[in-house]
């Protein structure tokens, strides 16, 4: 393909998920999926995890477990940028609890009608999924205790914007604990002009020593970018024979606003809104 417009990535992105979102099951599209449940348990969830969310909240879409590195507490206000489905969504909601709010972000209007429904299947009151982009969030200033994603920043034409929206939401103090997919070598020009690898999740992934600059150009502090050798045994099944698990990973990506002094527990803390 030709070099994309960032309307025109957005647009193949949205297309792609408003697929996804009105089949019955996203193993039969190309990355970031496979059969659920296997492909959920061996990226960190519990059986327990995926038996406590409707039937069709967990897509297997995600290339990591962001539950594992948030550390959330109850009362907490957590935002899940491109919320899918829901299915973290869901887990947070039951970790901060009743006094906690989750709000799920998802640019695709058929993602979001899904996820709503599964929160109605479920009963989650303090659930609340809305439309919007990542890089413009429908979020109020300094509101966000914890931002959650999974396999979604990669698909973002713009990931500065990404981070710098996501520094304006959370609160003084406030976390990122993403699930994400990183390049580790350069892609081969097979690969970085391929459609289907753009919304697979491997064409638009940034370099670790990128995702560390712009999250500290930023203001972002504390920023950690590991690396998940472990990932490519089931990368390489996004596009057999393509050799993509040689040039792309999952990682995980923590950084901490500035500013959060000795507030940073709920309960010394105004409640913000949204």
């Amino acid at each position: 393909m030709t070099q994309n417009t960032n309307d025109e990535v957005r647009a193949a992105v949205r297309a792609q998920y408003g697929s996804i979102a009105r089949t019955e099951s996203a193993s039969c599209a190309p990355g970031c999926c496979g059969p659920r449940a296997d492909a959920s348990l061996a990226l960190g969830y519990s059986a327990e995890d995926l038996a406590s969310v409707p039937e069709g909240a967990n897509m297997g879409l995600g290339c990591g477990n962001p539950q594992a590195i948030a550390a959330l507490r109850p009362g907490e206000t957590v935002l899940d940028l491109g919320a899918g489905g829901g299915f973290d969504c869901f887990l947070a909601a039951r970790q901060v609890g009743p006094s906690g709010r989750v709000i799920g972000v998802d640019m695709t209007a058929d993602m979001v009608a899904k996820a709503r429904r599964n929160a109605g299947t479920l009963g989650a009151t303090n659930v609340d999924f809305r439309l919007g982009e990542i890089e413009h969030l429908p979020v109020a200033d300094g509101s966000v205790d914890v931002i959650l994603s999974n396999c979604v920043v990669n698909l973002s034409p713009d990931k500065r914007a990404v981070f710098a929206d996501a520094m304006r939401v959370l609160v003084p103090g406030g976390r990122l604990a993403i699930a994400d997919v990183v390049t580790t070598a350069e892609l081969p020009e097979s690969l970085a002009r391929d459609v289907q690898a753009l919304t697979g999740c491997v064409s638009g992934a940034a370099s670790v020593t990128e995702l560390e600059r712009i999250l500290r150009e930023v203001g972002f502090t504390d920023v950690k970018v590991h690396v998940k050798e472990e990932s490519r045994e089931f990368i390489r099944d996004w596009m057999p024979g393509s050799g993509v698990e040689r040039y792309v990973a999952s990682a995980t990506i923590e950084a901490v606003k500035p500013g959060g002094g000795a507030c940073c527990a709920p309960s010394c803390c105004a409640e913000p809104s949204a």
